[in-house]
């Protein structure tokens, strides 16, 4: 099973990038520049694997660049608390 068939296995995913990154330093605006691009890149390229997923690409598809920033920032935040390394 894909990472991206589980919402919960991709947010533990996620978290575990985001704080690998923080622990070699990177900072938080080019964490932030980083998780939109991502961002671009899955609502463009990658076929929804569940609800969770259909729903972000929806609103990624309606919202405006500032908007699509302030996803990629939600969704940095909503995985802060996520992953095994804290």
């Amino acid at each position: 099973m894909s990472v991206l068939e589980n919402w919960d296995s991709w947010k533990d995913f996620l978290g575990d990038r985001l704080h690998h990154a923080q622990n070699e330093g990177m900072q938080e605006e080019v964490i932030h520049d980083l998780a939109y691009q991502i961002g671009g890149y899955l609502a463009n390229q990658v076929d929804a694997k569940n609800d969770q997923e259909r729903i972000l690409a929806d609103l990624w598809s309606v919202a405006s660049k500032e908007e699509q920033h302030a996803i990629a920032s939600s969704m940095v935040k909503l995985v802060q608390n996520n992953g095994s390394v804290k």
